[in-house]
């Protein structure tokens, strides 16, 4: 080896030819991201040409109308001027079709692309894979399995459950009118919801309204801690004392059976393979789908009638003719309330719980019009902008329950509050029986009206929230 190698000079010089390999190396590597990332917008470029959208910045794109809180205002004015369907960039690469036209939606939910893309894999974590994210045969499996626990015979004993609870929430509201008839009343229907989940799913004998007071900010949060805790020791427990001999039997002759009861008794009876993770999952997506779904459809619904006291009093009129002074609600009631569930299907309408679904195209797919997209396309659901559609509903910011009476003819895939197809939601039946429980009892005994310094602004969640609470006055019946 020679004397120069070994100088300072030399080593110098061999760490900067590293140093350069290594910068040619990245840049490179910079080069072939930055060139595939341009391939790819130039693919979404031309499989999105034939519809057109809103002019968009090359980088964000229409990012800005998501990050100012007002997408969904300017989704209703993309739909006047694109009534079918529009491209939504997100940044650079970044896209996704929006469709809001029943034609469409009938296409797409007719077939079996999966859900699962980048926008639920935040959910996972927090829900596992039940029914909600999963795809394929996985998802075909557990919806097969889990349809008995949504049968009317199940559900009619959850009636009694459900009255309970929003009791529990009412008798709360008698309080807390008497020091200010101001509330807002998302987190209370919230742990309402919830309470009634953790009833109907695990046969809970207390009440997370009064297990667990807090600042009506943290009421959900707090309720749904308390709620994954509670989980695993429940399923725990009751797995255990389920191998207990004879317990097998007992579980058959009993009065009626909780969701669990339903998950744990078809495994075992029909030997299907859900482990432990799976069951975890589906405990948690309906402990999810069935809480914070159904919480904002009933405090939209709170708010619509608020809005509308006219609606509101003839609802109250035709439930006082039909429970009395409200001791008690049964099953054969809720199907005795017409006006009052056409009055509850209208604010779905205007305030749909779940404004928008994902789907990714697996294959390619032409709509009616015939305009098509190949596979790898992402397509976002907007049931919002559906129902917020004016060639859909005419005049659809208007509060008119008459769109739902008897006989009235509107597109299959019109409405869309439980999605469409064979993947529209498994509990809508359990939601909509808790729905007409909690409009009923409620309007027996409040009043319901606006606060109008206060007024709610629509915000697009994975459920519908509003960005300043939804705070109404409530009134004591007499």
């Amino acid at each position: 080896m020679s004397v120069s190698a070994l100088s300072p000079i030399g080593a110098l010089g061999s760490v900067s030819g590293l140093l350069q390999v290594a910068l040619v190396f990245g840049l490179l590597l910079l080069l072939l991201k930055a060139t595939q990332l341009y391939l790819h917008r130039q693919w979404l470029l031309k499989a999105l040409q034939q519809f057109p959208s809103p002019p968009s910045h090359w980088l964000y794109g229409h990012s800005r109308e998501h990050l100012k809180d007002n997408d969904l205002q300017e989704a209703l004015r993309r739909v006047k001027n694109f009534p079918r369907a529009c491209p939504y960039w997100l940044w650079g690469n970044k896209a996704h079709l929006v469709i809001y036209d029943p034609d469409y939606m009938k296409v797409v939910l007719g077939r079996s692309d999966p859900k699962l893309t980048d926008i639920h894999k935040f959910l996972s974590p927090w829900i596992g894979y039940g029914l909600l994210l999963s795809d394929g045969q996985t998802w075909f499996q557990h919806r097969r399995m889990l349809t008995p626990a949504f049968h009317y015979d199940i559900l009619k004993p959850y009636v009694n459950l459900m009255a309970d609870s929003v009791k529990v929430m009412l008798d709360k509201w008698e309080q807390l009118v008497t020091q200010d008839s101001h509330l807002e009343i998302f987190g209370h229907v919230s742990l309402m919801t919830l309470d009634t989940v953790m009833k109907c799913a695990f046969s809970y004998q207390g009440s997370v309204q009064t297990d667990r007071l807090s600042p009506e900010g943290r009421l959900s949060r707090q309720a749904c801690q308390l709620a994954h805790q509670h989980t695993d020791q429940v399923i725990r427990l009751r797995k255990a004392h389920l191998q207990k001999e004879g317990e097998m039997e007992n579980l058959r002759k009993k009065r009626h059976l909780d969701f669990l009861d339903i998950l744990l008794f078809a495994r075992m009876e029909n030997g299907s393979s859900l482990s432990d993770t799976d069951l975890r999952a589906e405990v948690d997506t309906f402990m999810f789908e069935g809480h914070d779904t159904t919480a904002s459809g009933i405090s939209w619904i709170f708010y619509a009638l608020a809005s509308h006291p006219e609606h509101q009093q003839r609802c109250r009129e035709e439930i006082q003719s039909l429970l009395g002074d409200g001791t008690s609600i049964t099953w054969d009631h809720l199907g005795q309330m017409p006006y009052t569930t056409m009055c509850i299907k209208e604010a779905m309408r205007l305030y749909p719980p779940v404004p928008a679904i994902i789907r990714e195209l697996g294959k390619p797919i032409t709509f009616p019009d015939g305009r098509s997209l190949p596979a790898g396309i992402i397509i976002s659901l907007s049931i919002y902008a559906l129902h917020h559609n004016p060639k859909v509903w005419p005049n659809p910011e208007v509060f008119d329950p008459s769109r739902f009476a008897p006989g009235s003819a509107q597109h299959s895939h019109a409405f869309l509050p439980f999605s469409g197809g064979s993947r529209n939601c498994i509990g809508k039946q359990f939601a909509m029986n808790e729905m007409k429980v909690a409009v009923a009892l409620t309007l027996l005994r409040f009043e319901l009206a606006l606060d109008a310094s206060r007024v709610p602004i629509p915000l697009r969640r994975v459920v519908l929230k509003s960005k300043n609470g939804i705070h109404l006055y409530l009134r004591k019946l007499p």
